[in-house]
């Protein structure tokens, strides 16, 4: 990155002849490590680049001898996770190639910042240092598939390159059988199977949208998603039911989302419209069973209970 100056409010650059012309958004991303056109607009539009200590759109164009001062710096995509061996992981199997977490509900899977600690992925290089490098993403570190931060259970990292590739391909295989309980509102018929593709939302960055019609997904680059629901029954009076899915695609947010598209939304889960329940204070998911072939052969069958906030949750309807 060519830099003309730096102090406590931020980076300065200075056009060049060879930058005359150019958007200041593309502008950035030339000059400035780790930026993208999306950062570099949305920074524009914050007022945090200034150009001879203007405010400008991110279609100014810029010229020889300006200055362009950008008072926030864009974290690298891709970093060294900070090993946290003060947090606690439930760990449920261990072998040479592989770890299978049972993921507390409010654990983030791994940072998202250099400097951020607290997640699945810090406690996991702290205790096993071989990870680091292994798998898609640095600052993933084995993590061979995720779940959401309030969603618990269980969750696989692989601690070698060779147990990577061969979980990676059994996942992507779709040999894995992943299992979640959830508590929905609504008696939900089972067995099902959805086979609904889905896409990011565009008008809601955190959420996740189900495209029943093919011209929706083309239009919104959807990506094939299927859900088994496995087994159902109603819980108390009160119109909600217990149910067991099975999801071998592992896109964000799949089991919310499908089960919301049927009208079933989960207990607890706002952003698809799900009912509250006193006292519970996340969506009601979990990750109960993973069945899958190991390296020598032996099936794995691993299972975790419900945690004790989703038990209080069901004894109150019973």
């Amino acid at each position: 990155m060519t830099t003309d100056e730096r102090d406590d409010t931020g980076e300065a650059l200075t056009v060049g002849d060879d930058d005359a012309g150019a958007r200041v958004d593309v502008f950035l991303v030339r000059r400035v490590e780790h930026m993208s056109r999306a950062k570099a607009r949305a920074l524009t539009a914050e007022g945090k680049v200034r150009v001879d200590g203007r405010r400008v759109k991110k279609g100014h164009r810029v010229s020889p001898g300006e200055t362009v001062r950008l008072e926030e710096l864009p974290a690298p995509t891709d970093f060294e996770p900070v090993a946290d061996p003060d947090l606690e992981l439930t760990i449920v199997h261990e072998d040479d190639h592989l770890v299978v977490v049972d993921k507390a509900a409010g654990l983030p899977c791994h940072p998202l910042r250099p400097d951020e600690t607290g997640t699945v992925v810090n406690a996991l290089v702290a205790r096993y240092p071989e990870m680091r490098g292994v798998g898609r993403a640095v600052r993933e570190a084995g993590l061979l598939h995720r779940l959401d931060n309030d969603t618990s259970g269980l969750l696989m990292a692989a601690r070698t390159a060779v147990g990577f590739t061969h979980y990676a391909t059994e996942l992507t295989e779709r040999r894995v059988d992943k299992r979640y309980l959830a508590l929905t509102s609504g008696f939900v018929h089972a067995p099902a199977f959805i086979d609904w593709p889905i896409a990011h939302d565009r008008a809601d960055r955190r959420r996740m949208v189900v495209c029943e019609r093919p011209e929706d997904a083309d239009r919104m680059g959807a990506r094939p998603a299927s859900t088994e629901v496995l087994a159902a029954e109603l819980v108390g009076s009160g119109g909600f039911s217990r149910v067991e899915v099975r999801a071998k695609s592992a896109r964000r947010h799949q089991v919310r989302a499908h089960l919301a598209a049927l009208g079933h939304p989960l207990v607890g889960d706002e952003l698809y419209g799900g009912a509250n329940l006193p006292g519970l204070t996340r969506h009601f998911l979990h990750a109960s069973r993973i069945v899958v072939g190991s390296l020598d052969g032996e099936r794995l069958d691993l299972r975790s209970d419900l945690g004790p906030d989703l038990r209080a949750a069901l004894a109150q309807l019973t």
